[in-house]
């Protein structure tokens, strides 16, 4: 199990399971949080808990923060698909960076496309400055 928490330790994220890769996106949000998501859906794999506060962004998605330290946790829909909602967790907050070191990097266009782009050979290991 992967577990995450924001700097203050407040807030907590824990995914079951492999997420298979990371996602760097573009979008004029996540590129400023410079987050690294890995995704499944809330209430299975993946469980954020604390006192979180919840940016809305438009009417789909909420990115989720800690009110104390400021450091971004997650997002999710804010729609349901077949009465599941999206959920994606910031591994830029996982405790352990070595156990999700070797994931690979996915590159999603969410600027201007809205699509995936090519994986570049890159791990979340060559992320870690």
């Amino acid at each position: 199990m992967l577990t995450g928490s924001c700097h203050c330790g407040a807030c907590r994220w824990t995914f079951d399971g492999d997420p298979g890769s990371a996602t760097a996106c573009n979008c004029t949000v996540c590129k400023r949080y410079g987050a690294l998501w890995a995704y499944d859906w809330e209430g299975e794999r993946i469980a954020v808990s604390g006192p979180l506060a919840e940016y809305i962004r438009g009417p789909d998605i909420g990115f989720r923060f800690c009110p104390t330290c400021g450091c971004v946790m997650a997002w999710r829909s804010l729609t349901a698909q077949d009465g599941r909602r999206r959920i994606a967790v910031n591994l830029r907050m996982a405790e352990d960076p070595a156990a999700v070191a070797d994931l690979p990097i996915d590159h999603f266009d969410g600027l201007d496309r809205f699509q995936d782009l090519p994986r570049d050979h890159r791990h979340l290991r060559d992320m870690w400055f």
